[in-house]
């Protein structure tokens, strides 16, 4: 299922690049001067293609929201995500220190130095 809605956004997505590439302009933009233009765009713009591209955009929302409700729930984990989780799981974590050859909650070596403090003041 999840990979369906994810199929299904990406063909959204493209239908609503195209309609929003297939719109005439309606004037403005970042060439106005300002003063006496629309600022809205041309009146009753009501046509097929706006009201397309807002229920484009809703769906968009409305789908990545149900994806992200599904994939936080784990709807569709598949067989090979659980078996390699096991094997993460089975494997061994190296030990921080020696390179892997002493376990990690070992005590340091004994002939280790102190650490040294700096006791010039600045």
């Amino acid at each position: 299922m999840l990979t369906f809605l994810i199929i299904l956004l990406i063909i959204i997505c493209i239908a609503l690049a195209l309609f929003v590439l297939v719109q005439n302009p309606k004037g403005g933009g970042l060439a106005t001067g300002g003063a006496g233009s629309n600022m809205f765009g041309v009146q009753r713009t009501g046509d097929v293609l706006e009201k397309g591209t807002w229920v484009l955009l809703a769906l968009i929302v409305v789908i990545t929201l149900t994806i992200t409700t599904v994939a936080k729930s784990g709807g569709s984990s598949a067989a090979g995500d659980s078996q390699m989780q096991e094997l993460l799981d089975k494997t061994a974590t190296p030990s921080p220190i020696g390179n892997g050859t002493a376990p990690a909650n070992a005590p340091a070596p004994a002939n280790s130095p102190a650490p040294t403090t700096d006791t010039t003041k600045k």
